[in-house]
Order: C-alpha cells, then sequence, then structure tokens
C-alpha cells in the first residue's frame, strides 16, 4: 500500500470515531505494526507529509491525538493499525503559558501547539537538557503517556523571568514553582 493509501486510511479511521471529548486510549491498543508512513514532525512543531506541510490544523490535532511513543521510536495507533512516523525532537512544542499565583503557590499553565494543555507539576514534569557543546538549554514539559512538548524559546524567556533561586541535590539553582514543585531551569550564576 503507498503512503498515501496508508494516510487516508488513518484519516477514515479517526474520523469514523465521530467528536468524543477526551483522548483516544492509544496506551490500550495493540495493533499489528503496518509499516513506516513518510510523516514527520519537525523541531518547531510542523507537520509534514510526504515531504510538506500539512496546512489544515484540525488534521494536525485529530493525527496528535493517536501518538504514541514506544521506547525512542513514535507511531500513529488506532485500534487496527500502527505506523511508524518521524519526530524531530519532542511532537508537540509549548507555545503560550498561563501564569496563576505566586511563589510556592504558583501554577504554570502550558498550551501547545496543538491545543493540549497541562499544568507543570508532579503529573507534568519540567525538565531542562542543556547541549555540552553549545551550552543551550532545551527545555520540555511532560504531556502525556511518554510524549513532551519542547517549550518554545519565547515561553522558556517568560519562565526566566519567573525563576526564583533554589536548591536541588544540593546544588544553587534558578528554577520555577508550579503545583507545589520546584523545578530546575538552571545554574545560579
Amino acid at each position: 500500500m503507498t503512503d498515501t493509501g496508508k494516510a487516508g486510511d488513518l484519516l477514515a479511521q479517526l474520523s469514523a470515531g465521530g467528536k468524543k471529548k477526551g483522548l483516544p486510549p492509544v496506551h490500550l491498543w495493540n495493533p499489528p505494526f503496518c509499516g513506516d508512513l513518510d510523516m514527520r514532525i519537525a523541531r518547531d512543531g510542523t507537520w509534514h507529509y510526504q515531504g510538506s506541510p500539512i496546512g489544515r490544523p484540525a488534521m494536525v490535532r485529530l493525527f496528535s491525538t493517536v501518538i504514541r511513543r514506544d521506547g525512542d521510536d513514535y507511531f500513529l495507533v488506532t485500534p487496527v493499525e500502527k505506523v511508524g512516523i518521524q519526530v524531530e525532537d519532542a511532537p508537540f512544542v509549548a507555545v503560550r503559558l498561563e501564569v496563576s499565583g505566586e511563589g510556592e503557590t504558583q501554577s504554570l499553565r502550558f498550551i501547545t501547539n496543538v491545543e493540549d494543555e497541562v499544568e507543570a507539576g508532579e503529573e507534568h514534569p519540567l525538565r531542562v537538557v542543556t547541549d555540552p557543546q553549545t551550552q543551550e538549554p532545551a527545555p520540555y514539559v511532560h504531556v502525556r503517556a511518554n510524549l513532551e512538548a519542547l517549550i518554545h524559546r519565547n515561553v522558556f524567556y517568560e519562565l526566566v523571568e519567573l525563576a526564583v533561586p533554589g536548591k536541588v541535590d544540593g546544588k544553587d539553582c534558578l528554577g520555577v514553582w508550579s503545583g507545589g514543585t520546584f523545578f530546575p531551569i538552571g545554574a545560579a550564576e
């Protein structure tokens, strides 16, 4: 079957499900692997199919509801098939931040490019990975079931503005509070 046929079949399966609230239980589905699809999610959150960006936000949102990560591999999963896709960094990008409260009672709500909303906290931790060569930080927030969103640079700057001194593992750092949890985002200088 061609990639065009696979994508069409996948869309038909997803559309047949109707408009239900919540996300499909992809973690419970174990369909056979049907091969790789020429679909890629770029680091900036743009979804591409056969080398071209997918221009319909509703279609991207639909696909984003059935993405699953098994180990280091990403798949689109329905009850009857599982197809591999490429993800350059993280499948989502946190593009907006809503802040309420302050100090230890502060809440940080992230909104992704596919309209997922998560509040950072114990269930949705923040983490920052620093590239050892460039010292460039790459911040992430857990979205759901082994899937993260790369925090957009502008949103990360907002986090930096909210940063307060703290200690993690006996080391001084700067971090942010959300959901009663302190998350380090950088070294204290």
